[in-house]
């Protein structure tokens, strides 16, 4: 149960932030205006907080881990909204940040 917890909290995480960043990319280098900016820093606010009610205590462990989710879910956010087409060495490195998150996460200690 806490892994599923962990990991719904990594995704909701992945959402905040890349969207955030997406949103502020959008008003910035897009011209699409103050509202779309503003909307990305408090998405990026929420995915601070979201990080914090991770069950593993160890800041340096989650957000390491995090950066795995993050990898992966920055190409799956370009494939969906952006039209993003992955190359065989993105999704191996993809994978590999995947299997990184599980190892530091989730191992036996």
């Amino acid at each position: 149960m806490l892994v599923a917890r962990s990991v719904a909290l990594f995704l909701a995480a992945a959402l905040l932030e890349i969207g955030g960043a997406w949103l502020v990319w959008q008003g910035v280098r897009e011209h699409r205006g103050w509202l779309w900016i503003g909307l990305g820093v408090l998405a990026l606010g929420a995915y601070g907080f979201v990080a914090t009610l991770q069950p593993d205590a160890a800041f340096g462990r989650v957000l390491a881990a995090y950066g795995g989710v993050f990898v992966a879910g920055s190409l799956a956010w370009g494939m969906a909204l952006d039209g993003y087409r992955p190359d065989r060495f993105d999704v191996a490195g993809a994978l590999l940040c995947l299997a990184g998150v599980a190892l530091i996460m989730y191992a036996p200690r």
